[in-house]
């Protein structure tokens, strides 16, 4: 348990994905297995064959770098840097899943409370959509997507005098809905938050997903396949995971949990605003700090409603959006980001408070 001095509690899933990752799939169990309480929680797969990510990955990064206590950090975000003042586009590709397990099928395709599919509301959310006007203590970081947004306010002292610098994601290319049949030996059919869910073993999931993009060869690695499955969770010794984000060489990718019903984890897009964030600032999930790694999301999923705060975007649908942390928290000089703030909406933290 080599990384477990990194992470508090919380994170000690994500050790044992680290270290399932690291020496093949020994450690997943049969999510009708389960053996831990569930818990509302993230995850990161460890990149696979990190030694091709610096020289072939396609993405437009930049290396922001920090002291906190005589140490010295270096991390590598997506995008350009502040001081350039210009605007980055990640293509991104949407892959809907249909997961199929004990007999039930959980689509995308599902209807939501506005009338349109799970699908249609991700589409259409603040995510990929400029439909809303971002304000955090007062100052107007864009009429824009909530991730620039995010990234604008944390930079806001180099962003006030470079207000053409954004971040961004592309108008998504949806590919054809991907069925999954999950075996009963990887998953079952189950009751948690109240809402009768699909369970699946992550790593078989991640196996899944690594096939279905090495046959889409448009799926480059200057673009963002995005996974997005309908009221499932996924597992590894006890639920729930809302969502996780990983690497394959040169290859970022994530996916996310869609739950439609209000109240429950992972409602709406929340997990997708999680591990998006998350995504910005560590694409390759290899950039530290001093709270460990360099998550922004898993800090506030412990808040009220898992850190979701309700936004209302396209059609008068109300989103749930996620909290994430600023640099400040991971220890880089507080006077870089807006009104010195530890979080986008203000919520008071100190430095690694509650891990990373």
């Amino acid at each position: 348990m080599a990384f477990s001095r990194f992470l508090p509690p919380a994170r000690i899933l994500a050790v044992g994905l680290c270290l399932a990752g690291a020496g093949g799939a020994a450690l997943a169990q049969p999510a009708g297995a389960d053996t831990l309480p569930s818990k509302a929680r993230f995850a990161v797969l460890p990149a696979k064959h990190p030694e091709l990510q610096a020289d072939q990955s396609g993405l437009t990064t930049w290396n922001f770098g920090w002291t906190y206590q005589s140490q010295n950090y270096n991390a590598r975000f997506v995008g350009t840097e502040p001081t350039a003042g210009a605007a980055t586009t990640t293509p991104v590709f949407v892959i809907p899943v249909k997961i199929v397990v004990g007999g039930k099928t959980f689509s995308t395709k599902t209807k939501q409370s506005n009338g349109k599919t799970a699908l249609r509301n991700t589409l259409d959310s603040p995510i990929f959509k400029s439909d809303v006007d971002f304000v955090s203590a007062g100052a107007n970081l864009g009429h824009t997507q909530y991730i620039d947004a995010y990234q604008r306010g944390d930079f806001w002292r180099a962003v006030r005098g470079n207000p053409g610098w954004h971040t961004l994601l592309g108008d998504p290319t949806v590919l054809p809905e991907q069925t999954i049949n999950v075996p009963a030996n990887q998953g079952r059919v189950g009751t948690e938050f109240g809402v009768k869910v699909a369970l699946a073993d992550i790593f078989f999931m991640d196996n899944q997903f690594a096939a279905i993009m090495a046959a889409h060869p448009e799926i480059t690695s200057s673009s963002l396949p995005i996974f997005v499955a309908y009221d499932s969770y996924f597992t590894e010794g006890g639920c729930c995971i809302g969502g996780y984000h990983s690497a394959n060489g040169s290859q970022t990718y994530m996916e996310f949990n869609y739950i439609g019903t209000p109240g429950a984890f992972s409602q709406d897009v929340s997990a997708l605003s999680h591990e998006v964030g998350e995504w910005l600032l560590d694409p390759f999930t290899n950039n530290n700090s001093p709270c460990g790694i360099l998550e922004n999301g898993d800090p506030l999923e412990r808040e009220a409603n898992f850190g979701g705060f309700p936004y209302t975007g396209r059609g008068g649908f109300i989103y749930n959006l996620q909290d994430l942390v600023w640099m400040p928290y991971f220890g880089a000089p507080k006077k870089a980001s807006l009104n010195k703030q530890f979080t986008f909406q203000g919520t008071p933290l100190t430095v690694c408070q509650n891990g990373a």
